[in-house]
């Protein structure tokens, strides 16, 4: 028990989303009788707030280094425009248009990266300038315009899912089945070599009683998500995306020096540039990943809408923000995960998603996402005042 309170303490924060998350689930599903956690809501929930993730782990990266951008809504819009006139206009094939539109994003990120890293402008006030830019060249670009239709195979990206191959039947996809075993056993073998690791090496590891519990939790959790998925369409494939995405930039941010040094940056610049870290360079390549994800989560955006918008993006920037900071990341810097953020987009998702089902207006979502948005923020500052 003294062990599960000291656990409890130290990850106040992890273990404060995670209950949240299972909070709201649970409500929600209460309230709308079930609806919440039907396979085609549960498969809906993942392919609506896609966007929302991506952006959520580019800003975790952008927020660790105690910066902020207000473009990314703008960008992901733009993105999406061209990338409309590149595939419907021109007739460029997808295979050429979207690393196109991936590298405008890259350019657009070391654009807003230069004036901030190197010229020494506030983050706020280049980002605010570059919502601006790009809203108004989004406009400019479309005519003012919504275009339409885009090409069947750049739809996939967003709105479709990985065929069964292993031919399931009607009412069951084998190899979603399949593969949501194995991602259990990877899990499993992963957190047991990770703890034998740790055991060499003499670091304090939980109780085995504790250890195998929450590993047949997490592993139950996953079954039970991949039970949803088999009994609708399968896996999407934005959802393999979403995993090469969160596994790659997780070990990124805890296995590499790079990732470290924007842990440095955020926690303490002065001391980190004595220490030999490049700031300038580790800020300015957080903006164009920035850039890069915004024009992504652009792209994924378009094709699931099928259209390219002048209005496509608004208030990107607070879900993206939004999700990092439940997520448990701090504005000064430096502190923050990427599956935090990814569970404060799924909590900002099973919000509009839950409000939605039961009718809940737009105007009183966004009020709502506000007042959490503030609350997470409260709960980081005085959670910090008790620690010091």
């Amino acid at each position: 028990m003294k062990e599960l309170k000291s656990i409890i303490n130290k990850n106040i924060e992890k273990i404060g989303m995670i209950i949240a998350l299972v909070g709201i689930v649970i409500i929600f599903s209460f309230l709308t009788w079930g609806t919440l956690l039907t396979p085609l809501n549960v498969t809906n929930i993942i392919m609506q707030n896609s966007y929302v993730i991506i952006l959520a782990i580019g800003m975790l990266l952008v927020i660790l280094t105690g910066e902020i951008d207000l473009s990314v809504g703008s960008v992901a819009a733009f993105v999406g425009a061209v990338s409309g006139i590149l595939m419907i206009s021109w007739n460029l094939p997808t295979i050429v248009a979207v690393p196109i539109a991936l590298g405008i994003g890259g350019l657009i990120g070391a654009w807003h990266g230069f004036w901030i890293a190197y010229v020494k402008i506030p983050a706020f006030i280049v980002t605010l300038a570059g919502m601006l830019l790009f809203r108004g060249l989004t406009m400019i670009v479309l005519d003012g315009r919504t275009i339409a239709p885009f090409p069947d195979n750049f739809r996939t990206i967003s709105s479709s899912y990985l065929p069964d191959f292993l031919n399931g039947g009607e009412n069951i996809h084998l190899l979603t089945l399949v593969l949501g075993i194995l991602a259990v056993i990877v899990y499993v073998f992963l957190q047991i070599q990770s703890r034998n690791q740790s055991k060499q090496l003499d670091q304090i590891v939980e109780s085995d009683g504790l250890f195998y519990a929450k590993i047949i939790l997490i592993s139950l959790v996953l079954l039970a998500f991949t039970q949803r998925l088999t009994a609708y369409a399968g896996v999407p494939y934005i959802l393999l995306i979403l995993i090469v995405l969160i596994f790659g930039y997780t070990f990124f941010t805890n296995r590499t020096i790079s990732g470290r040094h924007i842990y440095a940056v955020g926690g303490n610049e002065k001391a980190a540039k004595l220490s030999g870290v490049k700031t300038k360079k580790v800020k300015f390549w957080v903006f164009v990943n920035m850039g890069v994800l915004s024009a992504l989560a652009g792209l994924v955006f378009t094709g699931r809408l099928n259209a390219a918008t002048p209005q496509a993006g608004q208030l990107f920037e607070l879900d993206a923000i939004a999700a990092a900071v439940i997520g448990g990341a701090s504005l000064t810097g430096g502190i923050g995960t990427i599956v935090g953020a990814v569970i404060g987009a799924l909590i900002m998702g099973v919000l509009d998603n839950g409000m939605s089902l039961l009718g809940v207006g737009v105007d009183w979502q966004q009020a709502i996402k506000a007042l959490v948005l503030l609350g997470a923020v409260a709960f980081d500052i005085l959670n910090k005042k008790k620690s010091e």
